[in-house]
């Protein structure tokens, strides 16, 4: 089979495509025949060595992947040879063929094509876990979503609203701001031109949580207009800066910084992960989560689509068309 393969620690130019092995299933897992692969931040953190998770060389990035069930193994259930479904892996989406944990591979929804499909479960179920499971966000409260057009904060803004919050969404134009509005955002904040602390009070008079993909001065902000009681969510550091928290500024406020890890889940709470996919799938059917695939890169141009999220140049989510 073909697969992007890395073979040190260094940037995405270093990746290319070669011909190696095709996987076999061992007991408990899933083989997939790989239709499109889904674009993350991780993937260009785990080719530098930067990301908690570090395979073997050689390996292939890509956590997330929609396609066919192409094999079966042992004393695995409840799916078929041929059946369309999804899968979150560690490592190993970029490439023709990737094993998958059987409980962590989904069906597909007929209406659902491979595309968004392969975008899909990591960024809803951050979402969906973060703001729910973690920050026990309640109907009729108000959150504060930064990075808001981007993979991980658009789904928030989804997912926050239907939950029932009244959101706003901070990102770096008008133009990203209009994808957020698109997608269930209350308000805007323009952050490359507006004081984030300023206008969330002048807006709702705070936040009571905030979900923070970004850092750096985001983070800053985030804690001089968070109501008492209120939770922030360190997602990540897209910003590049990762901040460093004053404990006196949460006991002052009464407020508290959740981190959250999906890969902590999915390894201690496999359930609670399988049972968000299954509830945020629902949404899609019902037409509450509206997923959206800004650009769609083929196989051989998967760099291309790594360097959309790189340079933050993309909204929502990037696939690669692996077939």
């Amino acid at each position: 089979m073909r697969a992007v393969v890395c073979h040190e620690w260094a940037d995405l130019e270093s990746l290319a495509i070669e011909d190696v092995p095709s996987p076999v299933p061992g007991e408990g897992e899933v083989l997939i025949e790989v239709h499109a692969a889904g674009v993350n931040f991780a993937d260009l953190l785990i080719v530098k060595g930067e990301y908690q998770h570090k395979p073997p060389f050689p390996f292939s990035p890509g956590a997330e992947v929609a396609g066919t069930v192409s094999a079966l193994g042992a004393g695995v259930s409840g799916l078929q040879i041929g059946q369309r479904v999804l899968a979150m892996l560690d490592h190993g989406g970029y490439a023709q063929e990737a094993v998958a944990q059987a409980h962590e591979v989904t069906p597909l929804p007929e209406t659902m094509d491979f595309e968004t499909a392969a975008t899909f479960p990591i960024v809803y179920t951050t979402s969906h876990l973060a703001l729910g499971h973690r920050a026990r966000l309640e109907p009729g409260e108000v959150l504060l979503v930064h990075g808001a057009s981007g993979g991980v904060g658009l789904t928030a803004v989804e997912v926050g609203k239907a939950m029932g919050a009244t959101v706003i969404a901070s990102a770096s134009s008008a133009e990203k701001l209009h994808v957020a509005l698109e997608h269930g955002a209350d308000f805007v904040i323009n952050y490359a031109e507006e004081d984030i602390r300023q206008r969330v009070l002048d807006l709702t008079g705070g936040a009571d949580v905030v979900y923070d993909p970004v850092g750096g001065d985001a983070f800053t902000a985030s804690l001089r207009c968070i109501n008492p009681g209120g939770r922030i969510l360190v997602i990540g550091f897209a910003s590049g800066s990762v901040p460093q928290i004053p404990a006196n500024h949460l006991l002052v406020k009464d407020a508290s910084a959740l981190g959250f890890s999906l890969t902590q889940m999915r390894r201690h709470a496999p359930e609670a992960v399988e049972a968000a996919m299954h509830e945020l799938l629902a949404w899609v059917a019902s037409g509450r989560l509206q997923p959206l695939v800004s650009s769609t890169a083929p196989f051989e141009d998967f760099a291309d689509g790594m360097r959309l999220l790189r340079d933050r140049r993309s909204t929502g989510k990037v696939a690669i068309r692996i077939r």
